[in-house]
């Protein structure tokens, strides 16, 4: 795969003509373009991944194995996000584009060499002893599996298979907010597609060679980590950026890296426990509740990854480097085109899992032990957490605004307050609408966080709202009215999709959602929004 936004090699580290060194940057490219490819693979990677799943069910089933293998996985994977995917990228990003910006050639280099280094030795250190430490692991994580020595010992036999996934995706988080700072984002955004891959061919593939078929599962997570990494490496050596990892955890950029870390581990971790005290209050409710907001979650998931993650991705190493240009006209306008992007797509997809709701869960779940009454509920809670689906992706790219001037601690108290909100809200929704009052709470408390984000950075003066906005939300809400209203007439009524095949679903769900987007974007271009009004330099 080639990089479908390449650069000449003078974006990669310069020298000048007698050899001495000079401060480097990376040229910036255009904003709209860059997110709609990391849109693309992001798309790319969630139907792979539903793919996935779809193997994985056909060969294993619930059975002990995919048990097994799902705790095994479990485990490297929640500390994938909690590490690198979250709290490593946000400090990382902002001080290398810093030092890219602001700094010499070997200094660029030497933070790369001291921070890979550094990161392998700690990882490697905690891949030996949770390898060791795997039986203890898996309790921890799962501990009626203590009941069953089989399951446990199969399962730490797993762990120590999947684990050093952890250390192999770290590197590749490195090596990927390299190649962001330096925007190409194309091939960070497809690697996780080679993760589903290598699941998927695991699994047809060396099922039958294993004593214990869920082994393969296994095997395809350690084998997906190495190509992962793999993969990036010569696009950091095209761009003369591949490092020599060595220890430095006194190199200045690695003790800024750990300093903006700490907070933002914590409030990753505020994010979890959040979750995890959802998931406690609903295993408290009549029994599918869990499984009802699980469902809700994945398609609401879909259009924030696809739209909100994608934005928040390209705008991070963009803010970065204006920051460290001392730009703030411009750092301020590019939040200001951020928010304008996530409005235009957020506002249609939240409306349309809420006109949508049972015929989206009919089409994709609504089959085997999936009763009429499960897609009732989880529509319930679908229309909840669509309320707050456009205050998830403002906070992806309002978060940004704080992480790129290397502030990691202001988007933490605020997470603090919204989790406080949230339990709040849970304990007052709870009783009136069960398990929907739990997806609204949810909603609720992610306004409150973006809110709050909102107003602390007008306060600092960095979102400065640009001329235009009062024309913009007519022109939005008016396209939104339409397509909405749109949808409703032509969609049948949901109970008439439960007797259709899976073609018949397909077809009409497909037609609704083409004459939606058509409608929406027909209605927005006749009243004058053009898409050069999203063109933004990064």
């Amino acid at each position: 795969m080639t990089d479908p936004d390449p650069q000449q090699a003078s974006d990669s580290i310069p020298t000048t003509p007698d050899g001495s060194t000079r401060a480097v940057a990376p040229r910036g490219g255009g904003l709209m373009r860059s997110g709609m490819i990391v849109s693309a693979m992001t798309m790319l990677s969630r139907v792979m991944g539903l793919a996935r799943d779809v193997v994985i069910a056909a060969l294993f089933g619930a059975g002990q194995g995919a048990d097994a293998f799902f705790v095994a996985f479990k485990v490297p994977n929640f500390l994938r996000r909690l590490f690198a995917e979250g709290a490593f990228n946000q400090a990382f990003v902002p001080v290398l584009s810093e030092y890219a910006t602001r700094r010499t050639r070997e200094e660029v280099r030497e933070l790369l060499d001291a921070v890979a280094g550094s990161l392998t030795a700690v990882l490697l250190l905690i891949t030996a002893l949770a390898m060791l430490a795997a039986p203890w692991l898996v309790w921890a994580f799962a501990p009626g599996f203590g009941r069953d020595p089989e399951k446990l010992a199969l399962t730490a036999d797993m762990l120590r298979l999947t684990f050093p996934y952890l250390l192999l995706i770290s590197l590749t988080a490195f090596a990927g907010s390299v190649l962001n700072t330096w925007n190409r984002f194309a091939v960070p955004a497809f690697t996780p597609v080679l993760l589903n891959l290598s699941l998927i061919g695991a699994a047809l593939a060396l099922t039958p060679l294993m004593s214990e078929p869920a082994l393969a599962l296994a095997w395809g997570v350690l084998i997906a980590g190495a190509a992962q990494l793999l993969f990036q490496v010569p696009f950091l050596a095209r761009l003369g950026l591949l490092p020599r990892p060595w220890p430095r955890f006194a190199h200045e950029g690695v003790r800024r890296i750990l300093r903006l870390m700490a907070p933002a581990l914590f409030g990753v971790s505020v994010s979890q426990i959040n979750l995890l005290l959802d998931t406690v209050l609903a295993s408290l409710l009549a029994a599918g509740s869990v499984s009802w907001l699980y469902y809700s979650d994945r398609l609401v998931e879909l259009p924030l990854g696809v739209f909100g993650i994608a934005i928040g991705t390209v705008i991070l190493p963009a803010l970065s480097k204006r920051h460290a240009e001392q730009s703030g006209e411009h750092f301020a306008a590019m939040l200001d085109w951020a928010l304008r992007a996530v409005l235009l797509l957020g506002l249609p997809a939240a409306l349309a899992l809420v006109v949508l709701a049972e015929p989206l869960l009919i089409t994709l779940f609504h089959y085997g032990a999936m009763t009429d009454h499960d897609i009732a509920m989880a529509a319930m809670s679908l229309r909840a957490y669509a309320v707050g689906l456009v205050a998830f992706m403002l906070i992806k790219v309002l978060a940004p605004g704080f992480f790129a001037r290397q502030d990691t601690r202001t988007p933490v108290k605020v997470g603090i307050i919204a989790m406080v909100a949230n339990m709040v809200f849970n304990l007052i929704l709870i009783w009136p609408l069960a398990h929907a009052g739990l997806a609204l709470a949810t909603a609720l408390s992610a306004f409150l966080n973006a809110g709050l984000l909102g107003y602390l950075l007008r306060q600092q003066g960095v979102l400065v709202f640009q001329p235009g906005w009062g024309r913009y939300g007519v022109q939005l809400v008016g396209g939104c009215a339409v397509m909405g209203l749109g949808l409703a007439w032509l969609s049948p009524a949901w109970q008439a999709w439960l007797d259709w095949s899976l073609w018949h679903r397909i077809g009409w769900l497909a037609l609704l959602v083409v004459a939606g987007a058509l409608v929406y974007f027909a209605w927005l271009a006749a009243f004058g929004v053009r898409l050069r009004h999203f063109r933004m330099r990064g």
